[in-house]
């Protein structure tokens, strides 16, 4: 087996590509697993209140902030209603985009809210 530099044509990655042999002896390429030396990270983004924050930690400050009961309300979704906990709702959320899109709404919903509570200076509860 040889070892190569390479990008990749479709998404433009930089990787190494292992040369191996088949049984009659050929030569093919297959990219390996290690990522490149060169690979930048992730843009910050400090416009986006979403960004670093979990799933789990977006789900825990709704239900302390409305409670399930109220939550379902909001978000009428069987795992805020029925025997509701944070395992199952982190469960269905990362499965069900929709659903999830509909947490993270509520969530920035709830962080204006709060913004403009503490602009007007009285309690957000």
């Amino acid at each position: 087996m040889r070892n190569s530099s390479v990008i990749d044509a479709h998404s433009g990655i930089a990787g190494r590509v292992a040369v191996v042999g088949d049984d009659a002896g050929a030569k093919i390429p297959c990219m390996t697993d290690t990522p490149s030396p060169s690979a930048a990270p992730p843009p910050a983004q400090p416009r986006n209140p979403l960004h670093g924050l979990t799933l789990e930690a977006i789900v825990t400050a709704l239900v302390a902030r409305y409670g399930w009961a109220d939550l379902g309300t909001r978000i009428p979704i069987r795992c805020f209603t029925a025997d509701p906990s944070i395992a199952s709702s982190l469960k269905f959320l990362r499965k069900t985009p929709w659903a999830r899109e509909k947490v993270e709404s509520l969530y920035l919903f709830m962080l204006r809210d709060e913004r403009r509570a503490r602009a007007a200076g009285s309690d957000p509860a």
